[in-house]
C-alpha cells in the first residue's frame, strides 16, 4: 500500500506540474507601461512556489513508502521533530517570502502609489453594484461636488454617483458607463464605492485595486497600446457581481479629444 500510495502521489504531481507548465501564461497580453515587471514577478513566483511544491510532494510521497506498516512488533515511539530543520525551512520560507515582497514592491509601492506624473489624465472610477462609472474632469481639470442625497443610482452616470450639477467645477464633468483612454499618457485614476467594496481589475493592464466606501483611492498605469480590454470586478460584491464588467477603449491621443468633446457637447 505504502509503494502505490508513493506512485500515486509522484504521478499527480508529475502532471500537474506538466499542466501547469505547459500553458505559457495566464494572463492576456500586457498593454501597459508596468506589464514587464509584473510579469517578471509572476514567473519569478510560480517558479519558486513550483519548485517548492515538487520538492515537499516528492518528499511527502518517499515518507509514506518509508514509514508504511511493515508489520513489525516494535514499540511506536513519539517524536518531538527537530528543532534545526524546523528552524532551518522557517527561516527559509520567510526569506523567500519576503524576498519576494522586496521584489514587488517597486512596481507595486512606487509606481502605483506614488504621484502621477504631470499631465496625466485625471479619471475617477466609481464602482457600485453592479456597474462601473467613469468621470472625466473636463477642460477646466477639476472635479466637480458630489452629493449622496442627490445620487439615484436608476437613472444612471451623473445622477448615479450624485454630481451637484449647481457646482460651477461641476459644468464640464463627463460621466460614462465606458472608459476612454489616450495611448501611452498616464492616467490618474481616483478609486472610489458607493456600497461595498469592489475591485477594479484590468487584466491587460495589469491593474487591480480594491475600490472602498469611504475612502478615494489613487493610483496610475500608463496604457501603451490602443485596443479594447475587458474591466472586471475581482471581489465577490453581491449576487449581481457575475454581470459588473465594463470596457476600456484605449484610443490615440486625438480621437480621445474628439470623444471627450463630444462627451461634453452632449451636455449643453
Amino acid at each position: 500500500m505504502g509503494l502505490a500510495l508513493l506512485v500515486v502521489i509522484w504521478l499527480i504531481t508529475f502532471f500537474s506540474t506538466y499542466f501547469f507548465a505547459a500553458k505559457t501564461w495566464y494572463l492576456p497580453t500586457g498593454m501597459s507601461a508596468a506589464t514587464a515587471g509584473i510579469d517578471h514577478q509572476f514567473a519569478v513566483t510560480f517558479l519558486l512556489m513550483g519548485i517548492v511544491f515538487v520538492l515537499a510532494q516528492g518528499a511527502l510521497g518517499l515518507f509514506v513508502w518509508r514509514y508504511r506498516d511493515q508489520g513489525a512488533a516494535t514499540r511506536v515511539q513519539y517524536s518531538h521533530g527537530n528543532t534545526k530543520l524546523e528552524v532551518l525551512w522557517t527561516t527559509l520560507t520567510a526569506i523567500m517570502f519576503i524576498g519576494l515582497n522586496l521584489m514587488g514592491s517597486p512596481i507595486w509601492a512606487a509606481e502605483r502609489f506614488a504621484p502621477a506624473q504631470a499631465g496625466a489624465v485625471p479619471v475617477e472610477v466609481t464602482g457600485m453594484q453592479f456597474a462601473w462609472y467613469f468621470r472625466y474632469a473636463g477642460v477646466d481639470g477639476k472635479f466637480g461636488r458630489t452629493d449622496p442625497k442627490l445620487q439615484d443610482a436608476s437613472a444612471g452616470n451623473e445622477s448615479a454617483i450624485g454630481l451637484d450639477t449647481t457646482d460651477p467645477a461641476a459644468k464640464d464633468d463627463v460621466v460614462t458607463g465606458t472608459m476612454y483612454l489616450p495611448v501611452n499618457r498616464e492616467v490618474d485614476l481616483t478609486l472610489r464605492a458607493e456600497d461595498v467594496i469592489h475591485s477594479f481589475f484590468v487584466p491587460s493592464m495589469r491593474f487591480k485595486q480594491d475600490a472602498v466606501p469611504g475612502l478615494a483611492i489613487h493610483m496610475h498605469f500608463t496604457p501603451t497600446q490602443t485596443g479594447d480590454y475587458e474591466i472586471a470586478c475581482a471581489e465577490l460584491c453581491g449576487l449581481g457581481h457575475y454581470k459588473m464588467h465594463g470596457m476600456l477603449h484605449v484610443v490615440s491621443q486625438e480621437d480621445f479629444d474628439k470623444w471627450l468633446a463630444a462627451r461634453e457637447a452632449e451636455k449643453q
